[in-house]
């Protein structure tokens, strides 16, 4: 799956433009790599992504093309 979309379906940013702006702009990180917004994302990657002054850094345990508010949160957990 792509990455922006993974960050959308994931909430863990809200829309996938945002998402996909975020990338363009070298604040998100795959692996300790700058990812692009078309960066595929597995399950054990760890994604980390700047807003501001604020890191978020979140591993990737499960990949599903839509979830629900519930279950989105069992897509990743925080490290």
């Amino acid at each position: 799956m792509r990455l922006d979309k993974f960050l959308k379906v994931s909430r863990l940013i809200k829309r996938r433009t945002v998402a996909n702006e975020a990338c363009d702009a070298g604040r998100v990180m795959l692996n300790d790599k700058v990812a692009k917004a078309s960066s595929a994302v597995k399950a054990s990657d760890i994604i980390t992504i700047t807003f501001g002054n604020k890191v978020v850094k979140a591993e990737v345990l499960d990949v599903k093309e839509t979830a629900k508010k519930d279950e989105a949160k069992e897509l990743f957990r925080y490290l």
